[in-house]
């Protein structure tokens, strides 16, 4: 009897083990990334696996194949600083101009990378138009008209890759 009690505990922690190594893989609730609601995020049903199942990711994306809600937000900041960069020309107001102009870098690095792999001739566009508004902002006498001008083209160009 001595012996047959350590052999029975033995075999109830094997037995305990194996079920518990049986048990399948209950699905989890997944939670949106902060910053964002639970309406900017595509609803997607929970991963199940099977044994020997190769692991795949939910989505692959490639650069400039859609536009995310995100980047659609991106892209009207990038558009509302031309805008107000472009009326406060028109204004004559050259200090307010070049303030607002200088949130266009800011705005830009954000998709400036899926504006070059989506179209990289309207980023050259869109870089030398910016370099060409920054420097015209700059001088002592600042020509209202062709900023102006550059300003609509840069505009044009922004509005262009924006959409999807």
């Amino acid at each position: 009897m001595n012996r047959f009690n350590p052999v029975l505990i033995v075999a109830a922690i094997s037995l305990m083990t194996l079920v518990g190594c049986n048990k399948a893989d209950e699905p989890t609730a997944q939670t949106p990334p902060a910053g964002s609601s639970i309406s900017d995020t595509a609803a997607t049903p929970a991963a199940t696996t099977t044994p020997g199942a190769a692991a795949t990711p939910a989505a692959t994306t490639t650069p400039g194949a859609a536009v995310t809600p995100a980047k659609t937000t991106e892209f009207q900041g990038l558009q509302g600083v031309v805008t107000n960069t472009k009326a406060a020309v028109e204004a004559g107001n050259f200090t307010k101009a070049k303030g607002e102009f200088d949130k266009f870098e800011d705005s830009w690095s954000k998709v400036e990378d899926g504006v070059k792999a989506k179209s990289p001739t309207t980023y050259k566009e869109i870089e030398d138009k910016a370099d060409e508004i920054k420097a015209g902002l700059k001088a002592s006498a600042p020509n209202k008209p062709k900023l102006s001008t550059a300003l609509g083209v840069l505009n044009k160009d922004v509005t262009s890759v924006a959409k999807p």
